[in-house]
């Protein structure tokens, strides 16, 4: 029996039922003008340094849009997916609809959200949707992102991250007498109109993408390069009187992310200035009301290494630290310090990024010691072991 299993081939191998799904080789195939991760040059953004030395340098990449124009890129105009932070974009598509559908600000506001499934997310996303409709919403079953305490709880689709969104959707294709059914997929009467709100915003009406792929909660995302990306977050920023998606996560920054969430820890700051908008792997986007840009401000941040919270917020600390917005710090790094790299913002910045401090009073410069350990040694190291001991040798 042992040997009949050994001898039969895989179900993946050339031939095969499942081969054309996977890669043919575990090196990586290469495709033309698509860069992998390996031929991108990533340059650093933070690094935590113990008493000076870096114990981990975070790569990535970042760029900054005023209306169309990119006005500084560092760490190369990498090809992603924009995961969740498109949501805000995502809901362009339906913000007609929904408008007439006489939404409250907070069904508003999951509608563009990546929650951390607390109760009031679970009530909003739910209000989306009579009962009889719950059925409809595909998303994975998953538990709440965050947890506080000991917790149990059975996977349910509501405890999704992108439950709202999901739900906002259905509730968008009923309204605009679309059929739900294969809503998930690229083949939706939905994806194109999608497309084209992608299109007008980088004000490229020719634009394909490179690659269409099922994101992690089986909607379809889309390859775009930052520099794309962050043009199209600095037109949120003039559009932002045009539907209710600027008002709607200014008004209820907890139901954008959560607790502790970096996007929703940073419209808070902003107090109306900006909308921020996190993205699986390791994409945040801001978008900021500025009076050096006035035809909107788009910054995206992209950490090389996928999601990363904390050198994410320090980075951004920094970013919207040189525009005059104060974003806390996170918390302390555990015996290190963090160090910002002055490529992230424009030469205009630099000044005003000195003065953005990475630490708090209450974080301790905990990885040195009060004393020069050369010093410390000579005071305390005895030339004769025995001495005071009371014994004569």
């Amino acid at each position: 029996m042992t040997e009949e299993i050994n001898n039969h081939p895989s179900s993946v191998s050339p031939g095969r039922p499942g081969s054309a799904v996977y890669p043919t080789t575990p090196l990586g195939e290469k495709f033309a003008g698509i860069a992998t991760g390996r031929d991108v040059e990533w340059e650093p953004l933070v690094d935590f340094r113990r008493m000076d030395i870096s114990e981990n340098t975070i790569h990535g990449a970042i760029a900054w849009a005023h209306g169309n124009e990119i006005i500084h890129s560092f760490g190369g105009n990498v090809l992603v997916y924009g995961r969740s932070m498109m949501k805000p974009l995502m809901m362009k598509t339906f913000a007609e609809a929904l408008d007439k559908e006489n939404l409250t600000w907070e069904q508003k506001a999951i509608s563009c959200s990546s929650h951390n499934g607390d109760t009031e997310h679970v009530s909003a996303a739910q209000s989306l949707l009579t009962e009889s409709e719950w059925g409809l919403m595909q998303c994975p079953l998953d538990v709440p992102l965050i947890q506080f305490g000991r917790q149990v709880r059975r996977p349910r689709r509501w405890f999704h991250t992108c439950s709202g969104e999901h739900a906002a959707m259905l509730r968008g294709m009923r309204r605009m007498g679309m059929s739900r059914a294969g809503y998930t997929l690229p083949s939706a009467t939905w994806f194109p109109k999608f497309l084209d709100v992608l299109r007008r915003m980088m004000n490229n009406p020719n634009w394909e993408p490179v690659r269409v792929a099922k994101d992690g909660c089986g909607l379809p995302t889309v390859s775009n390069t930052v520099d794309e990306l962050a043009v199209m977050f600095a037109g949120l920023a003039v559009e932002k009187d045009d539907d209710w998606i600027w008002e709607s996560m200014n008004r209820h920054p907890d139901l954008i992310g959560g607790f502790n969430r970096l996007d929703s820890t940073c419209i808070k700051a902003g107090k109306g200035t900006l909308i921020a908008k996190e993205g699986a792997d390791g994409l945040l986007g801001l978008s900021v009301i500025h009076p050096d840009w006035p035809k909107g401000l788009g910054i995206v941040i992209k950490i090389a290494h996928g999601w990363n919270s904390q050198a994410t917020w320090y980075v951004t600390r920094a970013v919207l630290g040189v525009l005059g917005i104060e974003l806390r710090n996170p918390y302390p790094l555990h015996r290190q310090k963090a160090f910002i790299v002055p490529g992230i913002v424009p030469p205009k910045y630099l000044d005003k990024l000195e003065e953005v401090v990475t630490w708090d009073e209450w974080d301790p410069n905990q990885d040195s010691f009060s004393l020069d350990w050369k010093e410390y040694s000579a005071k305390t190291t005895k030339s004769d072991p025995f001495k005071n001991e009371g014994i004569d040798i």
